[in-house]
């Protein structure tokens, strides 16, 4: 669980969203990480997301809410969530920049999905130290198409990009939904 709430973490704070224009957005989401492969749907708001998993696993759908400091695990097959605080190094997704971004230099221009796009070089603080991604950035609407670590062990791509008005709903729970009580072995105590 604390690999896939790490996975959310990262890839939900690099993609970043340009707080000038402000539109909804939605793309499907490709990740590499160490060879392994994840897809999702991605649905963003300036201040909260919906990540609808297409790989199996045991979330269906993540929904983060920054404007009420939580993050949903929705298991659909039970009809249950669980509930966690937002994690606050998630940073400032769907806005302009890294969350953490120490320095940007540009590389040059290239053309990826048919949209032209600004190709960069950023180092970005992770903890302790500083890592370097290569970023694509669409120059029509300000959204990264692909990001990658420098290392080669990750990368994310988002195809399919379309801006649109989304409904509130898509980051609400689901009305016939439970929660799901998670016993903590630390604390001897029920969470909800």
């Amino acid at each position: 669980m604390k690999k896939l709430l790490k996975g959310i973490t990262i890839c939900c704070s690099m993609f970043c969203f340009s707080g000038a224009n402000a539109s909804d957005f939605t793309a499907d989401r490709v990740v590499v990480k160490n060879g392994h492969l994840d897809r999702a749907t991605l649905y963003c708001r300036a201040n909260m997301w919906r990540i609808e998993h297409n790989t199996s696993g045991p979330v269906d759908v993540t929904i983060v809410r920054k404007d009420k400091g939580v993050m949903w695990l929705l298991i659909a097959r039970t009809k249950r969530f669980i509930t966690l605080p937002l994690d606050a190094e998630i940073g400032a997704t769907c806005q302009h920049d890294f969350a953490s971004e120490q320095r940007r230099d540009l590389i040059g221009n290239e053309t990826l999905q048919g949209r032209s796009t600004t190709v960069s070089k950023v180092t970005v603080r992770e903890g302790r130290e500083d890592v370097v991604y290569y970023e694509w950035r669409a120059d029509d609407v300000h959204l990264p198409l692909r990001l990658a670590r420098k290392d080669g062990t990750w990368l994310a791509e988002y195809n399919h990009l379309r801006l649109t008005r989304l409904s509130t709903k898509l980051f609400e729970l689901p009305l016939h939904y439970r929660p799901l009580e998670l016993h903590s072995p630390a604390t001897n105590t029920i969470q909800h």
